[in-house]
C-alpha cells in the first residue's frame, strides 16, 4: 500500500503551471532522488507533500497517522534556543518537554539550592518516566554528537552551515515515515556527508531527497523521479542507468518535435494555396491544423543550458606561487598551517579538502597575499590575473538589481574583443530579462551562484580560485563548469565537499589534515582517499611519516640568468604591450566601415598583422624561457 499518493496535481500559484497533471505514488522504503533545473518546482513538489501547500486542482491522499519531516533548503529566520532544545522540538510535544527539562537542569546548575527549581525538576522528571522520555533523549543526544554538534551551543550564534546542520538533525530525530530532504549536503563537509549517506542508507523509513551531489545520488537513490516543464517523469533505476534513459528520452523528443515542425509547415502551405478548390471537402484537415497550431503554441521547450565561454587573456609565467615553510594561526596554540610548501604551476588544477572550520579559506587567502602568512613566504610569478568566487556572495549588492551587479556602469561586456549587451550576456546564465531587472535579494542560492560565475567569465583571467562553487547548482550547470575547468588554460585552486566535482577536475589536491598539517596527494578525492587509507594501514599507529611534497621543479638545478638576459626579461614585457597596442589599432581599423573605401594598401596592413602576431608569439616564448631560469 502506498504512503502517499499524488492524482491529477497541478499548481501554479495563479500564473502558468509549475505543477500540471502530476500523479505519484511513494511506498514504503523507497529512496527516491528528485531532480530538474533549479526553478523547475521540486521545493513546490515537497512542500505539497508535506502540508504546507494545498494543489489547485487534484487532490493527495495520505496512510492514516503518516508522518512527514521536511528539511528546507533555506534556514528559517527567528530560530532560537540551544541546539539541543532546537533539535528535540523535531520530536513534537515530547521533545518540548525535554528541551524543557534541559533548560531547567541548566538553570540549577547555577541555582543548585533553588527548592522551586527542583520541585519542578522533579515533576518533569515524572513525566517523562511515564511518556517514555529518556529514550529520546538519548536519540536526541545521539544524533547530536553523530553531526558533530554543540547541544549547548546558542543557534542564533552558529553559522548558516552549521545551522543547516542542526535543521537536518531536527528532521532526522522524529524517525518520519518520509523524510524530505531539500539539499542535505548543502555546506556540509565531506566526513559529514559521508556519515549522512551511511545513516540514510540503513534508514528503514521513506526517504525523498533533492541532491546535485552526484556521489550522494548514486550512494542511495533506488528510484529517480524528475520535474522537467511541469511535467514529472519516472525512472525506476538508479542515478547512472537514468542518465543513460534520459539521453534516449531527450534524443526521440528533438526527432518528435522536427517530424511535427515538418508536418506543420507543409500544412501551411497546404492551407494558403490548395484549400480555396475543395473547401467542403477539406474541412477536416483544416481543423486537423488548427489544432496542430495549438499544440504547437502549447509546447514547453527544453530548457536552455548555461553558455560559459572563454575569454582571452595572456599566459602567466610558468610559475604561479611558491609557497615556502608558512605558518599561521589565529590563536598561538591552535596552528591552521603550520610549515607548508608548494609549487604551483601554470595550469596545474588543485583541490583543496578539509572539515569545515579547518581552514580552507585561510589558506586559499595566503596564497592570494590576501592574509600575510605569520612564517615563511609566498613568491608570485608573473603576469597574473585572478578571478575569485567567494562562497558567501560578498562580490554580490544584494540592493542591486542582476543587471547592475555585471554592469558596472555601463551597457555592454567586451567578451574577446567583441562588445555584448549585458542582457544578452546574462541571458547565456539563464536570466531572462525581467529577471536581470530584479532584486539580488530576490534570486536563489542556485541563481547567485550563476550571477556570480556571469560576473567572474566577463573578465579576462589566468588563475580561477572557487570556493564552494558546486552549492545549489544543477547538475546540468555542473556538467558545463566542469568542462570549462577542464578547457581553462590557466590555473585553478578549487575548495569544494563536492567528490565528483573534485575527481573530474583536479590533478592534485591540498588536504588540511589538523593541528596545522597540510599535505598535496596526487589526483582527486578518490585519489586522495585511496593513499590516506593505505598510509594508515601501513602505519595503524597514526605515526606516519611526514611525506615529502614532490615539487614540479626538475633534477637538475637552473642556471641563473646573465645580466643580459635581466635586463631582456625586464623589457619583453613593454615589447608585447607595444606590439599588441599596435595589433589591436590594426584590426580596428580593418573593422572599420571606410577601411575598403580609401584606397588603402590592404596587402601591406594584413602582412603587418600577420608580422605581429609572430612576433608576439616569439616574445611569449621568449618570455616562458628566460622565466623558467629565473624560477
Amino acid at each position: 500500500m502506498a504512503l502517499l499518493g499524488i492524482q491529477d496535481v497541478s499548481v501554479g500559484f495563479g500564473g502558468p503551471p509549475l505543477l500540471e497533471h502530476m500523479n505519484l505514488q511513494i511506498a514504503h522504503g523507497e529512496r527516491i532522488c528528485l531532480l530538474g533545473r533549479n526553478g523547475t518546482g521540486k521545493s513546490t513538489l515537497m512542500k505539497l507533500i508535506c502540508g504546507d501547500i494545498e494543489p489547485e486542482s487534484g487532490s493527495l491522499s495520505r496512510a492514516p497517522s503518516l508522518s512527514v519531516s521536511y528539511l528546507t533548503q533555506v534556514v528559517p529566520s527567528g530560530l532560537r534556543g540551544t541546539v539541543f532544545d532546537i533539535v528535540s522540538e523535531g520530536l513534537g510535544p515530547r521533545g518540548k518537554l525535554l528541551a524543557e527539562y534541559h533548560l531547567l537542569s541548566h538553570r540549577i546548575a547555577t541555582e543548585p539550592h533553588n527548592k522551586n527549581l527542583l520541585r519542578q525538576l522533579d515533576k518533569l522528571q515524572h513525566r517523562l518516566d511515564i511518556e517514555g522520555g529518556w529514550q529520546l533523549n538519548h536519540r536526541v543526544e545521539m544524533i547530536v554528537e553523530k553531526i558533530k554538534l554543540d547541544a549547548d551551543a546558542q543557534l542564533e550564534n552558529l553559522s548558516a552551515g552549521m545551522k543547516r546542520r542542526v535543521l537536518l538533525a531536527q528532521a532526522i530525530v522524529r524517525e518520519p515515515d518520509i523524510l524530505l530532504l531539500d539539499e542535505p549536503t548543502n555546506h556540509l563537509d565531506i566526513e559529514a556527508i559521508t556519515w549522512l549517506e551511511e545513516f540514510l542508507s540503513q534508514y528503514s523509513g521513506t526517504l525523498m531527497f533533492v541532491s546535485h551531489d552526484r556521489a550522494f545520488v548514486k550512494k542511495l537513490a533506488t528510484r529517480i523521479i524528475e520535474l522537467d516543464r511541469g511535467r514529472l517523469t519516472r525512472y525506476d533505476c538508479n542515478y547512472e542507468t537514468y542518465r543513460v534513459r534520459k539521453e534516449a528520452v531527450l534524443g526521440a523528443e528533438v526527432v518528435e518535435n522536427a517530424l511535427f515542425d515538418k508536418k506543420l509547415a507543409q500544412e501551411e502551405v497546404w492551407i494558403r494555396k490548395g484549400i480555396k478548390a475543395r473547401r467542403t471537402r477539406n474541412e477536416g484537415r483544416a481543423r486537423a491544423l488548427k489544432k496542430m497550431r495549438e499544440g504547437r503554441r502549447q509546447r514547453k521547450e527544453l530548457t536552455g543550458t548555461v553558455r560559459m565561454q572563454l575569454q582571452d587573456t595572456q599566459l602567466s609565467g610558468r610559475l604561479v606561487i611558491e609557497a615556502k615553510a608558512i605558518s599561521f594561526a589565529y590563536k598561538p596554540d591552535e596552528s591552521i598551517i603550520r610549515d607548508f610548501s608548494t609549487l604551483i604551476m601554470r595550469g596545474d588544477k588543485i583541490g583543496v579538502l578539509g572539515p569545515n572550520g579547518s581552514g580552507k579559506t585561510t589558506l586559499i587567502r595566503i596564497l592570494l597575499k590576501e592574509l600575510a602568512a605569520q612564517q615563511g613566504t609566498v613568491r608570485y610569478g608573473t603576469n597574473l590575473e585572478v578571478a575569485y568566487f567567494d562562497q558567501s556572495h560578498a562580490q554580490l549588492d544584494y540592493e542591486k538589481s542582476v543587471y547592475e551587479n555585471i554592469a558596472d556602469g555601463s551597457e555592454t561586456l567586451v567578451i574577446n574583443g567583441a562588445p555584448r549587451h549585458i542582457i544578452g550576456y546574462l541571458q547565456d546564465f539563464l536570466f531572462t530579462p525581467s529577471q536581470s531587472r530584479s532584486s539580488v535579494a530576490n534570486l536563489s542560492g542556485g541563481e547567485r551562484n550563476r550571477l556570480l560565475l556571469a560576473r567572474l567569465f566577463a573578465r579576462p583571467s589566468n588563475i580561477l580560485v572557487l570556493d564552494e562553487p558546486t552549492n545549489d547548482l544543477d547538475i546540468e550547470t555542473l556538467d558545463l563548469l566542469e568542462e570549462f575547468l577542464l578547457n581553462y588554460p590557466g590555473t585553478v585552486l578549487l575548495v569544494s565537499h563536492d567528490r565528483n566535482f573534485l575527481n573530474n577536475v583536479v590533478t592534485s589536491t591540498l588536504a588540511l589534515e589538523g593541528n596545522g598539517i597540510v599535505k598535496e596527494y596526487a589526483g582527486g578525492y578518490d585519489d586522495w582517499l585511496r593513499q590516506t587509507k593505505t598510509l594508515r594501514s601501513q602505519h595503524p599507529s597514526g605515526n606516519a611519516p611526514a611525506k615529502k611534497i614532490e615539487t614540479k621543479q626538475t633534477s637538475e638545478r637552473p642556471r641563473k640568468l646573465s645580466f643580459k638576459e635581466k635586463k631582456e626579461i625586464e623589457a619583453i614585457p613593454n615589447l608585447i604591450e607595444t606590439l599588441e597596442t599596435e595589433q589591436r589599432q590594426l584590426h580596428d581599423a580593418m573593422a572599420g566601415p571606410d577601411f575598403y573605401k580609401q584606397g588603402t594598401d590592404i596587402a601591406a596592413v594584413a602582412a603587418r598583422v600577420q608580422e605581429l602576431k609572430q612576433q608576439l608569439e616569439t616574445a611569449y616564448a621568449r618570455w616562458q624561457v628566460l622565466e623558467e631560469f629565473q624560477a
